[in-house]
C-alpha cells in the first residue's frame, strides 16, 4: 500500500531502527518472552543508537527532532520484527511529552540525559485495581508534608513497571475535588516505600514487562511534582491523544501488513 507520509530522511531513520531490531532484539525475543522481561541492556543500546528520546531537545542528550513521523517509524519497524516486548513506544510517545513539556529546567537536567540514553527506563502509573479509565476516580493520594509528598496506593497493568526507574504517578493531592485534585508525582527507583508486586502474565506481549506497583508511606522530594498540583488531570487530557496516536499507528501497520500479505 503506497503511501507519502514519509520522508528520505525517516527512510534512512527506518534502516537504522531494522538494522538495530535485527541485531540486538529479533534473535533473543524468544527467550524474553519466556522470561516476561526484556534484556535490561537493551536499553542502553538503543539509547546508544538513537532510538530513545527522537524528540528531546538535543542539550539533553535527545534527537531533537519534533516530529512524531520518527515514532511512527520505530513502532513500525518493531511490528515488523515481531518484537511485541519492547516498551520503547510507552517510554518515547506516552511519557516523553510529560518530561519535555511540564517539568522545571532541574527536572529536565536531572532526568532526561539518562531518558535519552537509557539509563532511565520511565513508566506512567494510571490503573489501579478499582480504576482503570477513570482518571479522575483513582484512590492512590500524595499528601504534603512540608517539603514532600507521602504516596499510599497500588497500581496495576503498568508497562515498563518492573525495568522503570523513573514512574509519573497519577494521585490525589485534594481527595474531595475529584479530577481537580489530581497530581503528578515523579517516584525515582529505591525511594522506600515504593515497591513492586508480581510480574503480570497476559495473553499477548509476554515479553513486555507489565507489574504491579505498590506505595507505602512512600516520602519523595515535592520537587517531583510534575506540572502544577491539582491540575493533573488536565495534564493528562492533553497528552492522552499523543498516546492514542501511537496505537492507530500501530493498528494501522498491523492491517497494512495483513492487507500485503493477502496480495
Amino acid at each position: 500500500m503506497e503511501q507519502h507520509l514519509y520522508e528520505s530522511v525517516h527512510e534512512e531513520f527506518r534502516a537504522l531502527c531494522r538494522s538495530f531490531l535485527a541485531r540486538e532484539a529479533v534473535p533473543h525475543h524468544a527467550g524474553w518472552e519466556k522470561a516476561g522481561l526484556v534484556d535490561r541492556e537493551l536499553w542502553r543500546k538503543a539509547g546508544a543508537a538513537g532510538l530513545l528520546g527522537m524528540d528531546v531537545p538535543e542539550e539533553y542528550g535527545g534527537g531533537g527532532q519534533r516530529d512524531f513521523r520518527f515514532n511512527c517509524v520505530l513502532v513500525e519497524e518493531i511490528i515488523h520484527a515481531g518484537c511485541s516486548g519492547l516498551g520503547f513506544g510507552l517510554h518515547n510517545d506516552v511519557v516523553a511529552p510529560y518530561l519535555t513539556e511540564l517539568t522545571t529546567e532541574e527536572q529536565r537536567k536531572r532526568w532526561l540525559p539518562g531518558f535519552c540514553s537509557g539509563d532511565v527506563v520511565t513508566a506512567i502509573a494510571m490503573s489501579e485495581p478499582g480504576a482503570g479509565s477513570d482518571l479522575a476516580g483513582v484512590r492512590t493520594t500524595a499528601v504534603r508534608d512540608g517539603d514532600e509528598y507521602v504516596l499510599n496506593g497500588q497500581k496495576t497493568f503498568i508497562t515498563n513497571g518492573e525495568h522503570a526507574d523513573l514512574v509519573v504517578v497519577v494521585a490525589k493531592t485534594a481527595t474531595d475535588q475529584g479530577a481537580h485534585g489530581v497530581s503528578l508525582v515523579a517516584v525515582e527507583r529505591g525511594t522506600p516505600g515504593f515497591t513492586r508486586g508480581r510480574r503480570l502474565e497476559k495473553v499477548g506481549l509476554k515479553a513486555n514487562d507489565t507489574a504491579e506497583l505498590f506505595f507505602d508511606d512512600c516520602r519523595v522530594p515535592a520537587d517531583n511534582l510534575i506540572g502544577t498540583e491539582n491540575h493533573g488531570f488536565y495534564h493528562l487530557m492533553g497528552n492522552l491523544p499523543r498516546e492514542r496516536l501511537g496505537i492507530a499507528v500501530a493498528a494501522g501497520y498491523v492491517l497494512s501488513m495483513l492487507m500485503r500479505s493477502r496480495g
